[in-house]
């Protein structure tokens, strides 16, 4: 049985489509340790536009820490990509939309399934090992300290210059879970020149939870040849929350329009 939601407004959103998007299907994917709360109002504001939206719930998040880390990147990808051949039954397009570990695996997707994923955006996206005491420790810690407190991870809670909002993401990190992407990071960075889609590259100036140079990379070794940039200079990790956030999602909304044009 799947683990119940404990964690208010944490729950998957999802919404048909109508008019000439309806047949584009987008998915929005949150971040490690978070959920929903982070993706929701942007997948809103899609949907208001016509857009069929998903926003799923990834395994062993919204929960518990705990279910966390009985979960690993490969069961993170498989969501996302059911998810994906779910929508192919009734979208002509799709669009993937991914914050920090989201867009990690919006670029895996998108690389390994090319032919399937028709536009691409991502915030904040990670592609390579961060500094901090997990990404160091993470194969110690996963046997002696099993859960570690976020900051000691190198993840602040609610990286966001805006003290009114919260991600609602989990105060304890899983080792084995964050492991488990982190072993992922140097393969999904290699295959960048993979993604071909129109790609979209949001990114902020200062951000506590992924470096920069992340979204750097992204934007350098990307096969896309319709290869855009956002940069986001009022918020931290979670611009689609934050101050940007109306840029944010201004932004996406007209990239989507000029990339995928009016549905056939």
């Amino acid at each position: 049985m799947d683990a119940v939601v404990s964690i208010p407004g944490a729950e998957p959103w999802s919404a048909s489509g109508r008019g000439e998007r309806a047949r584009t299907g987008v998915i929005a994917v949150h971040g490690f340790t978070g959920n929903p709360i982070g993706m929701r109002p942007l997948g809103q504001e899609l949907a208001a536009r016509g857009y069929t939206v998903e926003v799923p719930l990834l395994p062993g998040h919204g929960t518990s820490h705990k279910d966390l880390a009985r979960t690993r990147y490969a069961d993170w990808y498989r969501a996302v990509e059911r998810l994906v051949d779910r929508l192919r039954t009734r979208c002509d397009r799709i669009v993937l939309i991914g914050h920090s570990m989201g867009g990690t695996i919006a670029l895996d997707l998108a690389a390994r399934r090319a032919g399937d994923i028709d536009a691409v955006v991502v915030i904040n996206p990670s592609v390579r090992s961060p500094a901090g005491l997990l990404p160091r420790l993470s194969g110690l810690l996963q046997y002696v300290a099993p859960y570690v407190p976020r900051d000691l991870a190198g993840l602040p809670t609610n990286d966001l210059v805006r003290d009114d909002v919260e991600e609602g993401s989990y105060a304890l990190v899983s080792a084995r879970a964050a492991r488990s992407l982190l072993k992922e990071l140097d393969r999904i960075r290699s295959s960048l020149l993979d993604v071909t889609a129109p790609l979209l590259v949001v990114r902020s100036t200062e951000d506590h939870t992924v470096a920069p140079s992340n979204s750097r990379d992204v934007l350098e070794l990307s096969g896309s040849r319709d290869l855009r940039e956002l940069v986001c200079e009022q918020s931290y990790h979670v611009p689609q929350l934050d101050h940007d956030a109306a840029l944010v999602e201004t932004t996406i909304a007209a990239f989507l329009d000029d990339v995928l044009g009016p549905e056939t």
